[in-house]
């Protein structure tokens, strides 16, 4: 997969999520813009169109990665998305991208754990970016 100049829009406000994920992602060769909100994540949706985002569920607010996603897919609809979150781990609280119900109201393409191990984040990015 070529990936010169794809840009990742990557948004979390745990630094050492933010590094595994920008170092990884910069690793397969995206040009990665990583931000700590979903205000900045808000303005960088502004100034440029990334080619995929990966954004944290809870930020400043507890549904910042559902908001981000929206606004993303209302401006470019056509830009994979991608959900890191710990809420599970954290609440027990399960959802994902199963059912029309869920699909309807999460408007990223995937949900992924932040468990995951680097050889699964390029899984995940592989199946998105063509």
């Amino acid at each position: 997969m070529k990936t010169n100049n794809k840009k990742v829009l990557i948004a979390d406000d745990d630094p050492d999520f933010l590094t595994f994920m920008e170092v990884n992602t910069k690793l397969m060769g995206f040009e990665v813009h990583a931000v700590t909100s979903q205000k900045e994540a808000e303005e960088q949706l502004i100034l440029f169109k990334p080619d995929l985002a990966i954004f944290d569920l809870m930020m400043e607010n507890k549904d910042s990665g559902f908001i981000l996603s929206h606004k993303l897919k209302k401006l470019y609809p056509d830009v994979p998305v991608i959900i890191a979150t710990a809420v599970t781990a954290e609440t027990g609280l399960v959802f994902g991208l199963n059912s029309p119900g869920e699909r309807s109201w999460i408007k990223a393409d995937r949900y992924i754990d932040k468990s995951l191990r680097p050889d699964q984040l390029q899984k995940e990015i592989n199946s998105l970016i063509k």
